[in-house]
């Protein structure tokens, strides 16, 4: 009897002791009375006093808040021909004012019509009339009488954007059966150097951010949101490679936001030009058809078949031959690349170039001047 009260008193000892290390490693993180609390935590970023720089709270409502943000200044866009509907993407209000909203969207999800309709959540459908846009950014604005307007998007920052951040997107794929449908994800890639092709004759590289939300036809030209609600790119299904899986791309807010004013007023975005007709150091064949032989440790650039006379290259001093190799200190690899270090400046910008001639490696100042189409 002694040693059954004994083992009984050891028991209880020990399951009181568990109760209190439980108590002290999880009681207080789960108090009802804690910002912790799973059940009613705020949806955002550093949403408790005590967590690090970057720290996310999640409950069991995931996202809705910052897709609540979001929702209402997503748009359908249906691009007609002659009163045929020929495609349709998404958009987002990025801005009003007294007169009207302006939406923006992908420049392919436009292109080729001569009319636009707008679908809000609301199901109201109003005429949009496109003001200006891109082929080589890809982004273009709609203007709709600001009556229509239910919301308008807060527009973020990648500044502070990091791998593995939880990102969205809104939109609508395939049809209107799907009005902006929402797909999560993350941050896969930052600062990621895409080749796009523009036309048949033109490729330049864009830099985009990588997701693997998905997208698919009919989310072009939707937001890409952080986990705050906050717009911080643009989804383009013309980045997006069919053998590809679960990669997706957005173009940056703030690339686009740059040209928004321009593209308002109907401008064309000036971009600088060189005035050469240039190959790839790797096209062989066109080189020996322009008479150009190049020794063969040279391996990247690009070779200048042709300088226009009275062009920037020309006052440069650039001839047929000339290797370009870099633009300040960013190296040329191809074609592509050149023209997407050209468009990281403006007309009227300076910039130095390394080149190689007669295999004796050159340095020369351009200035840049506007492209011609």
């Amino acid at each position: 009897m002694k040693n059954k009260i004994l083992t009984f008193i050891t028991v209880l000892v020990a399951f009181l002791s568990g109760a209190g290390l439980v108590y002290l490693i999880i009681g207080e993180p789960f108090s009802s009375n804690t910002s912790n609390n799973l059940n009613n935590a705020d949806i955002n970023y550093n949403s408790c006093s005590n967590c690090m720089s970057g720290t996310m709270v999640v409950n069991n409502e995931g996202i809705t808040q910052s897709v609540n943000k979001i929702y209402d200044s997503v748009v359908m866009v249906k691009n007609y021909k002659q009163n045929t509907l020929i495609g349709t993407g998404s958009g987002f209000v990025y801005k009003k004012d007294d007169k009207y909203g302006y939406i923006m969207t992908n420049q392919h999800v436009v292109d080729e019509g001569n009319a636009v309709k707008i679908l809000f959540a609301s199901g109201t459908t109003v005429d949009g009339e496109v003001l200006g846009g891109d082929e080589y950014l890809d982004i273009a604005v709609i203007r709709v009488d600001v009556a229509s307007i239910i919301s308008v998007a807060t527009i973020g920052s990648t500044e502070e954007l990091s791998l593995g951040d939880t990102v969205f997107t809104v939109g609508t794929p395939v049809d209107e059966n799907y009005f902006n449908s929402v797909t999560g994800g993350y941050i896969s890639g930052l600062d990621r150097k895409v080749t796009v092709s523009v036309n048949t004759t033109a490729d330049w590289v864009q830099e985009v951010i990588q997701i693997d939300a998905a997208i698919n036809p009919g989310n072009s030209g939707g937001p890409l949101v952080n986990f705050n609600g906050e717009v911080i790119g643009v989804t383009s299904l013309k980045l997006v490679d069919s053998d590809i899986e679960g990669m997706g791309f957005a173009i940056k807010i703030e690339d686009a936001m740059k040209h928004v004013e321009d593209l308002e007023k109907g401008n064309k975005i000036e971009r600088p030009l060189l005035g050469i007709t240039h190959v790839n150091v790797t096209e062989t064949y066109a080189l020996r058809q322009y008479g150009i032989s190049l020794n063969s440790s040279i391996t990247r650039g690009i070779v200048i078949i042709s300088v226009e006379e009275g062009s920037s290259a020309d006052k440069a001093g650039f001839q047929k031959g000339d290797v370009i190799i870099k633009v300040n200190d960013d190296d040329v690899t191809n074609t592509a690349y050149l023209k997407y270090l050209l468009y990281k400046y403006n007309v009227g910008d300076t910039v130095e170039m390394t080149y190689i001639r007669d295999n004796e490696t050159k340095t020369t100042k351009v200035t840049l001047t506007e492209a011609a189409s």
